[in-house]
């Protein structure tokens, strides 16, 4: 199979050895219970197994008109497969630099400018408020991803195959429902936003709902040629979305009001802070969910202190760029009469006006930002398949490819369908999906550090579908209920606030992922040790 040209190697051919479901019509002879994809690497026969048959669903025509769709140049055809260590690429200094890269250009785009307008727009913070906020906010979720990031190279297994290793494999199946909604989610966002955007640089003549459509499918259509793309688009990507903010900058900081101060009660302040913290940390939190998927090429030797730190330079220094520019917009809105009155058009309307007096140059500025939205959101897309796939054998018997394309179709339909409700989805969304993220990523620090490291136990990667092989998952399931309990009785969205949360300010104030963890956080070990004792594993 031919291969996009790329400075990071992957291997030509990417269909994995043991995955006789990518073989197609070369494999019609092999009965569907026959078909075994893995096996662990332990000699010892007292060692119970537990590897469910992958069934083979492609066959005849189907499975013909399959490979010649894998063939196309570059287009991964593997899917959840683990990646082993002969398959991996070289690595090396241009490799860490393309990991700082890549969540440079995945976190330089509109919607974390969008993000920082919520500060002075939705909650009425001044400008020291929500710059501080926003500083500290997205430094420590970015941590998150981080984190998660540094298994990839070590195991060579997807970020919600890991949950397998630290929730078990029935219990991570829950989670892994969600980070499918979650990163359909972003990419819907990313739809509506880039939509308004071109919407707003062609008038009447382009709707946003054909917006959408645009972007659903460019998004779409990175994600489905696979990683090798994804990793070529984001190394580049960066530069004029970066060109085009720094223009954005240039032409709207004189109309910044850095005195802006919030007016209100004291009480009402502290909930509003509380409130915007969780908004921007639930806005990077949810990328530590997928941070592995992008690694598993990278040689096991990686050292994790540099996956983590250019994973988290990259992301944190391009996500206080954006926010800080959206921030310093939104506490212009109130002084300026056509940014105020842009503004209730659509975010995108607010954007090309900033550009104002421009002319053409400031529209290819607008057009640069929304195709932003394309590289921010084609790795969710990319990865939500994965994720798709993990959630059983016959998920995973359909090619990554096609689950890209059912992610694509929904994200294009919901996005035209709420493109007039942005605002609220941003407000209402990204705060509740936190809620499931925190506690989880809570349970794989503890399960990493506390049962693994200090123990010093290492990880059976290759067991990574072997359900006698991976922990039970019941200390992890109680404590990550605990932390949506944790998160219901602290959150504050429009439709429900929390009995804790009603004690900040007047009408609340979001703690719910803190709670969440403090609630994982606690319980967890206690639990875990019970059920080591228990089932030894």
């Amino acid at each position: 199979m031919a291969s996009i040209t790329n400075d990071l190697k992957y291997p030509d051919t990417q269909i994995p050895q043991l995955d006789p479901e990518k073989r197609g019509h070369e494999e019609e002879d092999i009965k569907a219970g026959d078909v075994n994809i893995t096996t662990t690497s332990s000699s010892d026969p007292s060692v119970e197994h537990d590897i469910a048959p992958t069934p083979v669903l492609l066959r005849g025509r189907i499975a013909r008109w399959n490979d010649k769709i894998e063939g196309l140049a570059g287009l991964e055809a593997r899917g959840i497969t683990r990646v082993l260590p002969e398959e991996k690429h070289g690595g090396g200094a241009r490799g860490y630099l393309q990991m700082l890269a890549l969540w440079f250009s995945i976190n330089m785009t509109v919607l974390n400018i969008i993000t920082g307008l919520t500060g002075p727009l939705l909650f009425s913070l001044g400008w020291t408020d929500s710059v501080c906020l926003s500083i500290f906010a997205t430094g420590l979720s970015a941590c998150g991803v981080s984190y998660t990031s540094t298994f990839g190279p070590q195991s060579g297994n997807r970020t919600m195959i890991l949950g397998r290793f630290f929730m078990g494999y029935w219990p991570s199946k829950i989670a892994c429902l969600l980070n499918i909604i979650l990163q359909i989610g972003w990419g819907i966002i990313g739809c509506i936003v880039a939509g308004q955007m071109f919407s707003a640089i062609n008038g009447k003549g382009l709707t946003i709902a054909v917006g959408c459509v645009i972007a659903a499918l460019l998004i779409g259509g990175i994600a489905t040629f696979g990683i090798a793309y994804i990793h070529v688009v984001e190394r580049w990507a960066s530069i004029p979305q970066l060109f085009a903010i720094f223009v954005l900058y240039g032409k709207t900081a004189k109309h910044f009001d850095t005195s802006s101060t919030f007016f209100g009660e004291a009480g009402t302040l502290t909930a509003s802070r509380c409130s915007f913290f969780a908004l921007e940390f639930a806005s990077v939190i949810g990328f530590s969910a997928i941070g592995a998927d992008f690694y598993v090429y990278y040689p096991s030797t990686t050292p994790k202190w540099i996956t983590f730190a250019a994973t988290w330079t990259g992301s944190w220094i391009a996500l206080l760029i954006c926010n800080l520019v959206g921030i310093g917009i939104a506490t212009g809105v109130a002084v300026n009469a056509s940014w105020s009155e842009a503004y209730t058009i659509s975010s995108g309307a607010l954007l090309l006006e900033c550009y104002n007096g421009l002319g053409g140059f400031g529209s290819f500025c607008v057009v640069i930002l929304a195709l932003g939205c394309v590289t921010n959101n084609a790795p969710c897309t990319y990865a939500g398949a994965l994720a798709i796939q993990v959630l059983g054998r016959y998920a995973k018997a359909i090619p990554r490819w096609i689950w890209c394309v059912f992610i694509t179709l929904i994200e294009l339909i919901c996005s035209v369908a709420g493109r007039d409700h942005l605002f609220s989805i941003f407000e209402n969304f990204l705060p509740i999906m936190s809620y499931w993220v925190v506690p989880w990523v809570t349970i794989l620090v503890e399960e990493h550090l506390i049962f693994h490291k200090l123990r010093g136990v290492p990880f059976n990667w290759e067991a990574w579908e072997d359900k006698k092989q991976l922990p039970i998952g019941a200390a992890a399931l109680f404590a990550w209920l605990a932390g949506w309990a944790g998160a219901i009785i602290g959150m504050s969205q429009v439709w429900y606030t929390g009995p804790v949360a009603l004690r900040i300010g007047g009408y609340g104030g979001d703690i719910g992922a803190w709670l969440s963890v403090a609630f994982a956080g606690a319980i967890y070990p206690g639990l875990r040790y019970l059920e080591l004792q228990k089932f030894g594993r």
